[in-house]
Parts: C-alpha cells; structure tokens; sequence
C-alpha cells in the first residue's frame, strides 16, 4: 500500500486482497464502463466484456500479465487503474494501460496522476520499454489532458478497438 497525502492511499489488488476490496475495486471498473456508454454509445457493445472483466478482477489482469490498483481516501475506494500485456508483438516490451478511472467524490486529489505514476513505476521495474493506452478525447477531456502532462504522444493503433473517435497513446520509458 502506497500512502500518498492526508487519508489517499493506492493498494494493487490480488488474490489475497479482502474480498471486500476486490468488490469496490469492481464497482468502479463498472462504474468507469457506465461512464463510457454515457458518452460514447458505439461503447455499448463493449459493456459486456467489461461486466466479464469485473467479475473475474484481479485475475482478469494478472493472467495477462498485468495488474490493478485501486486508490483510496479515507479507506472510501475512489479510483481504478489497470494493466495488461500490449498485444501482438508489443506483448515482448509493452504494457497497455486499460480503465484508468477516478470517481467524480475522488477528484481534485491527483488520483488519476497517482495512479498512473504508480502504473508506469510498475511498468518500467518489470523492465518494459513502453506504455500504451486508447483513449476517446471527446469523453475523456480530462484525461487527455493527463495523458499529455505526463508525456504520453500520439501513437498509430496498436489494437483493434472497434469503437469510434479512439485516440490512441505511447509513452517510452
């Protein structure tokens, strides 16, 4: 468990983690899934594998050579962040960050930035060479923004999300 500032902490989830935590840490992956659909609606047909995602958290992650962490304040759970193996070849070198979400209560406090400082610290201890994450600008102002301060650049698509309007990001590390 990392401790960040006054009552903010970040805990990656496991198979030994409190099932408690594992549920939380799975409202608010469906709670980032419910966002989405709000404001992109060719997202809809992506909610079910999400709903299978969250069901199977943290496995979901770790069987593809990843993880997940979940940030707290005052032990209320505030915010989410994914990581799995890029696909194809990138798979050797990359990660792709998925599902990276605070909730409307938890911003203000640096989360998004926390936890994806705490991702990419993750990313490059287990020696990858790159981050990768896909992003919907129009839904996503915010974390574009992020995404840019923390110095992720354009990048050609990696994968082959079907959902319009993707943007898609590289940072080397």
């Amino acid at each position: 468990m990392e401790t960040l500032k006054d009552s903010v902490t970040i805990s990656e989830i496991d198979a030994s983690s409190p099932e408690i935590v594992i549920a939380e840490a799975r409202n608010l992956l469906l709670e980032y899934g419910r966002f989405v659909i709000s404001h992109q609606e060719a997202a809809r047909f992506c909610f079910g594998s999400l709903e299978k995602e969250a069901a199977r958290l943290p496995a979901s992650y770790k069987e593809q050579g990843g993880g997940c962490l979940v940030a707290f304040i005052a032990a209320k759970p505030a915010g989410f962040v994914a990581w799995r193996r890029a696909p194809g070849d990138l798979a050797k070198t990359s990660w792709e960050i998925k599902r990276l979400w605070v909730c409307p209560e938890g911003r203000g406090y640096g989360l998004g930035r926390a936890l994806m400082q705490a991702a990419l610290d993750r990313a490059a201890q287990a020696g990858r060479n790159a981050v990768y994450l896909d992003t919907i600008p129009s839904a996503m102002q915010d974390a574009l923004k992020l995404y840019h301060s923390m110095g992720f650049t354009p990048c050609a698509p990696y994968n082959d999300n079907p959902v319009e309007q993707i943007a898609y990001f590289v940072k080397n590390l």
